[in-house]
């Protein structure tokens, strides 16, 4: 089963409890040409290639780490993440969300609408609103291309040229093969500290949108700040991300315009969903 096509059919933030069941993404229209010669100069990616890059990119993290078996789980992280997606500047892009079956603790975001949350990342969590500042700064990380603008900054254009110098049109596989190296070089690097700090100020904002408790992400980073640094399940957060009591001491100036704001937490229903995640982990 292609990773793509079973990530779009399982992941729907509709989508029926149900198993991937044949089918899988549709390659007979996708022009690899056209996506390179986007590539070639970012500035100038459209959505449609930005979506397509995504998607190659999202095979590759997927590829490294399956996605967690737990479809009820899944679905709810869908539904949190798209009403939060929704309230962003960019709420027609094809949103998905996903949990990974990894115990670090870490979450990512790929051009075009994918975010993916690992399975450690969400133990962290306490409530909803906790969850939604994680997806919220996610998405933001997605609204504002940084990914796009990293890759830009490498020689993301000549590698992945390079790559694809063989490539037909509809060989998915090929634009898949030539983004893997891009694509681990820069989910082990990380993003500028400001695009983090960027990403941080507009998701809090986007789950007070949504309705959350804007102070459900600055929890989540108390709560990262006071974990044992040795913690080698921190590792690669730490190394892709500025330290947390950081972005807590960028993040608490903006904080102050929220203040007003006291939306839910749901804890209830938040743990009702990840109950089997701490049972799993006994």
């Amino acid at each position: 089963m292609n990773i793509i096509g079973c990530l779009l059919l399982t992941l729907a933030a509709v989508a029926a409890l149900g198993g991937c069941k044949g089918g899988g993404f549709d390659i007979k229209n996708v022009n690899i040409d056209n996506v390179l010669k986007s590539a070639a100069n970012l500035r100038e990616v459209k959505e449609p290639e930005e979506i397509q890059i995504g998607q190659g990119m999202t095979e590759t993290l997927l590829g490294a780490r399956p996605l967690y078996d737990d479809k009820e789980l899944q679905r709810y992280v869908n539904q949190v993440g798209l009403w939060i997606a929704l309230q962003s500047e960019r709420p027609h892009l094809p949103w998905h969300f996903g949990i990974t079956d990894s115990d670090h603790i870490n979450a990512f975001a790929v051009p075009g609408g994918y975010v993916i949350v690992t399975k450690g990342m969400l133990k962290q969590l306490r409530n909803e609103a906790e969850l939604a500042g994680v997806l919220g700064h996610e998405i933001s990380h997605v609204t504002q291309r940084h990914h796009l603008k990293a890759l830009r900054k490498t020689a993301f254009a000549s590698l992945l040229s390079e790559g694809a110098a063989g490539a037909t049109q509809g060989r998915q596989a090929e634009l898949v093969k030539s983004l893997a190296g891009p694509t681990r070089e820069l989910y082990t690097r990380g993003l500028d500290k400001s695009d983090e700090f960027e990403a941080d100020r507009m998701g809090v904002v986007l789950a007070a949108r949504a309705g959350y408790d804007p102070y459900g992400l600055p929890a989540v980073l108390t709560t990262l700040a006071s974990a044992d640094p040795k913690d080698t399940f921190l590792t690669l957060l730490y190394k892709t991300h500025p330290l947390p009591q950081a972005r807590i001491d960028n993040i608490t100036p903006g904080m102050l315009t929220l203040d007003a704001i006291n939306g839910p937490q749901n804890a209830t229903r938040f743990q009702q969903y990840t109950k089997l995640l701490h049972v799993a982990s006994k």
